[in-house]
């Protein structure tokens, strides 16, 4: 017997889809069957994911979003709404760090991490969140209505860092954002949940392992290795199943023992 998660018929919209991790959920839930739309600010790297996706029998949607910009944000789910219909899953991805001292950081490089990580998060949930609330109080007894927010977060917002003290402390925001709205939000059966990637190899990181820095990283961790984007695939299809109802308000650390 074998068992598997079937998004067949779900719309997930994953932000920071054109690179990292963002790139590898949105490959993730077309496999399981969703069709997905891809939202991030370098549209013409989403169209090379979408043709990707849709080489491999998958169903991917473009639409332009700037996290930062709110007017951006409503327009992008509003387009993938009118597009491809009501958003059943949110793939809260989009993400930015600075690596310094904390006497280092500068009002811009703070808001730089803030206004993306938290405030942009916070803001792409709320229009989101808004919709499914609004089909989850009109429908009609027995409709499909509950919803899925996956948070992105990091191991780093549960355990303090050297020199990313401003991302950390984005991170730990987006960690009890999660939980707020699981609150608020799970009695209308949206659940809301949080997944805390350790270290993983990404296009933005890949060379930084390679260096004396990087080395004496890896040597540190539990299992002197570096994750790969598709290590997350098994935890984020299991948050994004309809089978998941009983799980809202989970803070999942995917970090190879990291934070133990």
């Amino acid at each position: 017997m074998s068992y598997s998660i079937d998004l067949e018929g779900r719309v997930a919209l994953v932000t920071g889809a054109s690179s990292g991790l963002g790139a590898q959920f949105a490959k993730t839930l077309a496999k399981a069957g969703a069709c997905v739309v891809l939202a991030a600010r370098r549209v013409e790297r989403l169209k090379a994911l979408r043709a990707e996706i849709e080489a491999g029998g998958g169903d991917a949607h473009v639409v332009s979003m700037d996290v930062t910009d709110m007017d951006s944000i409503a327009a992008a789910v509003a387009r993938a709404e009118t597009e491809v219909g009501t958003l059943d899953i949110l793939i809260n991805n989009s993400g930015v760090s600075t690596t310094q001292r904390l006497t280092d950081v500068t009002p811009d490089d703070y808001d730089f991490v803030m206004d993306t990580n938290v405030r942009g998060a916070f803001f792409v949930a709320q229009e989101v969140g808004k919709r499914m609330l609004a089909r989850a109080r009109g429908a009609a007894p027995g409709t499909y209505t509950g919803g899925r927010i996956v948070n992105i977060a990091s191991m780093a917002g549960l355990r303090v860092l050297s020199q990313i003290g401003v991302y950390s402390m984005s991170k730990a925001a987006v960690i009890h954002m999660t939980r707020a709205m699981a609150l608020e939000w799970g009695k209308y059966d949206i659940n809301v949940n949080a997944i805390c990637p350790g270290y993983i190899d990404t296009e933005i990181n890949h060379h930084h392992w390679q260096t004396d820095q990087g080395r004496k990283l890896v040597d540190l961790l539990p299992r002197k290795r570096v994750g790969q984007p598709q290590d997350l695939d098994t935890t984020l299809l299991m948050l994004c199943a309809k089978e998941s109802r009983f799980i809202n308000g989970a803070v999942i650390q995917a970090d190879d023992g990291f934070g133990v």
